[in-house]
């Protein structure tokens, strides 16, 4: 155990208890570091209600080494890879492990309890925190609303886009506006072609999804830009039936049965911060939270979490300063996200397809070098610049000279005669 240099009773004091703060808990402590973690809810099986839960590939060896895999996958997550629609056709890989697909009011106690029953951490169920305690320019721990002081070496925001800690710490959000909303439900029925798959549908630029999900049950979801919006507040579930029916290969969304109720957001403006200063550090959407049309909040909440624990590993142990342990994890945060970040941010406006996203979808389509390195940056295995070497730019021009050739034989009068 490393010997503390505040004199407080803990080194390390998480907020939030969802996937991002347990996750992180569990580690520190599995490090040697004494964690406690503060949550606001005080019913052990709280959970996230709005959120797609698909867990992108990137994440599923975190995942493994959390030690969760098994018991996730015995609660019923789903295998699942993604395919993705555009008016070209059908862009399908399985070459990277299977995302996981698991409805978080599962996912979400799992995490929390097997955090809990680690040892080295203490959850503090039930309580909010309201300050931060600082000694001179450094946070060096909390006060809660009923008055009480957890003092410790570093703060963990992992409380959400809406970070209390981000703001308390003074950690300001860049935000880049959203021009879509958000609106989904469970239903029971057929499912849809290529299940466990899941399947996107980017209509340029509106969404559709179908995620296929624990317990046969499929979530279906729908991103329309925001001047869509009054149709859908006068008839939610209409509105999201007839969007999903109408796209091209549609799943089977009138045959199924609708068993909860549709949930959405309207804002979903992007939030980007730093990830990390002066005795405070910041871990899933505390850190980033992006437009959720990409699906991958929930993993990279696990994947900051390892980071941030293999960052600090050696503080852990007594073996360097904190300030170190924390540049560290800054840096591969920053160069592990930021490129996804600028991509989504860029796209979530609601803007049609570029130049080059046009080209890169039409090409894929017939082409599986191409569909395999989409598939690789879509489940956040690679960065999305990698498709930017010249042996894809190759591919993509190509791709695009032979859909241009093939249409022009189709439709030559003087070859069809």
């Amino acid at each position: 155990m490393r010997r503390m240099t505040t004199g407080a009773d803990r080194d390390v004091v998480v907020v939030g208890a969802s996937l991002a703060g347990c996750a992180t808990a569990a580690l520190l402590a599995r490090a040697g570091a004494r964690v406690t973690v503060v949550e606001r809810a005080p019913e052990p099986a709280h959970y996230k209600r709005i959120c797609g839960h698909f867990i992108q590939a990137s994440a599923v060896p975190a995942i493994e080494r959390l030690g969760l895999l098994g018991a996730l996958r015995e609660a019923g997550a789903v295998d699942s890879h993604p395919r993705l629609r555009t008016r070209w056709g059908w862009v399908a890989g399985n070459e990277v492990p299977p995302c996981l697909n698991l409805r978080r009011e599962k996912l979400d106690p799992i995490v929390r309890a097997h955090a809990a029953a680690t040892p080295g951490v203490e959850l503090l169920a039930g309580r909010t925190v309201t300050g931060l305690i600082r000694d001179g320019g450094r946070v060096a721990g909390v006060r809660l609303r009923d008055g009480a002081e957890l003092r410790a070496d570093l703060v963990v925001g992992a409380d959400g886009r809406d970070s209390a800690v981000a703001e308390l710490a003074e950690l300001r959000a860049r935000t880049f506006p959203n021009g879509r909303f958000s609106y989904g439900a469970y239903y029971e029925g057929p499912g849809p072609d290529h299940a466990p798959d899941g399947s996107v549908w980017f209509l340029d630029p509106d969404w559709v999804a179908a995620f296929p999900t624990d317990e046969g049950l499929t979530l279906y979801a729908v991103m329309p830009r925001l001047e869509r919006l009054g149709e859908f507040k006068a008839d939610r579930a209409g509105a999201l039936e007839r969007m999903v029916a109408a796209v091209p290969d549609a799943p089977p969304i009138a045959a199924s049965q609708r068993v909860s109720q549709v949930f959405g957001k309207v804002d979903l403006t992007n939030r980007m911060r730093r990830p990390a200063a002066d005795g405070v550090a910041l871990v899933g959407d505390a850190a980033l939270a992006t437009d959720p049309i990409f699906g991958v909040g929930c993993g990279w909440a696990f994947q900051s979490a390892e980071w941030l624990a293999e960052a600090l590993t050696a503080w852990a142990r007594g073996d360097e300063p904190l300030a170190r342990g924390l540049g560290r994890y800054r840096r591969r945060w920053t160069r592990h996200l930021a490129p996804h970040a600028q991509m989504i941010h860029s796209y979530s406006t609601g803007r049609p397809f570029d130049r080059m996203e046009r080209a890169l979808y039409r090409a894929a389509v017939d082409d599986p070098v191409l569909a395999a390195r989409m598939h690789r940056i879509g489940t956040r295995m690679d960065s999305p610049l990698s498709i930017l070497r010249p042996r894809y730019i190759t591919r993509i021009a190509r791709g695009g000279r032979r859909r241009r050739y093939s249409s022009t034989t189709r439709t030559s009068p003087s070859l069809t005669a």
